[in-house]
């Protein structure tokens, strides 16, 4: 089993997470010495996870070993629901593709980056690749800073304090007094640009997407070159048409967050 190095690594969860996932499909019951051998752990330490997992409800001793229970669906649950989310963007994001003949995006903060988690991209050449998971530096690009302005001030400060793991050097790295008066600027506005911050020929623009509670959960952007769109156009031609996107998006979460789950069979 591969170890992190982190100081803020648990290492009890993940070889508790590391147990889960040695049931295999096919063998539905696994022995101590099974799963011990296949997460290369120490019988004892097996022992006590699954003890701690039979009583949490995740585990259950059978005759011949430990079976899971359907509690473990519970884990991934919240991930599956949370689909729902970009399935329902999909479409908006599609005719605000079509209507600006640009690419746009989707994504939400993770530390001090972005992450890019939706996308419906045009056939051109840019600076930078683009795919889902994709990392940047948020304060580097337009969704960034929608979704930094969105940040309470404690939470913007831990934020920033963590480093970036998109391994990106942006064009510009504006200091604190700087990023927080863009920041402002972004909220008295509604929507950001960034106009060749992260990367030379890169322009784009941005705007927060909501869930039922009204809190900013992501931001959707529209992306062009520079050298073929200017700032005027970026912003008198598509904006309107990101912004109505965005509030579109925004209201279908709504409603998708107050209807009831559906049971998929």
């Amino acid at each position: 089993m591969a170890r992190e190095t982190g100081p803020d690594f648990i290492e009890a969860l993940a070889r508790g997470l590391e147990v889960v996932r040695s049931f295999r499909p096919g063998r539905r019951v696994s022995t101590l010495s099974e799963i011990a051998a296949d997460t290369g752990l120490a019988r004892p330490t097996v022992r006590r996870i699954l003890l701690t997992l039979t009583e949490l409800g995740y585990v259950r001793a059978v005759e011949r070993g430990y079976t899971l229970t359907p509690r473990v669906l519970e884990l991934g649950m919240a991930y599956v629901n949370s689909l729902d989310m970009w399935d329902v963007a999909r479409p908006h994001m599609e005719r605000l593709v079509a209507r600006t003949g640009e690419s746009t995006s989707m994504a939400q903060l993770d530390g001090s980056d972005i992450v890019y988690v939706a996308r419906v991209a045009v056939p051109k050449i840019v600076t930078l690749a683009v795919s889902i998971g994709t990392r940047f530096p948020a304060a580097a690009t337009s969704m960034g800073k929608v979704l930094l302005a969105a940040l309470e001030p404690a939470q913007l400060d831990a934020v920033l304090a963590e480093p970036g793991r998109s391994g990106i050097s942006a064009r510009s790295q504006p200091d604190r007094p700087a990023l927080e008066a863009a920041l402002r600027e972004v909220r008295a506005k509604g929507w950001a640009l960034a106009d060749q911050d992260l990367a030379l020929g890169i322009r784009s623009i941005a705007a927060g997407v909501r869930n039922g509670d009204g809190k900013v959960v992501a931001a959707l952007n529209v992306t062009v070159h520079a050298a073929e769109t200017s700032v005027d156009k970026l912003t008198g031609e598509y904006l309107p048409l990101l912004l109505r996107a965005a509030a579109d998006i925004s209201h279908d979460w709504s409603l998708l967050d107050t209807a009831p789950m559906v049971v998929r069979g």
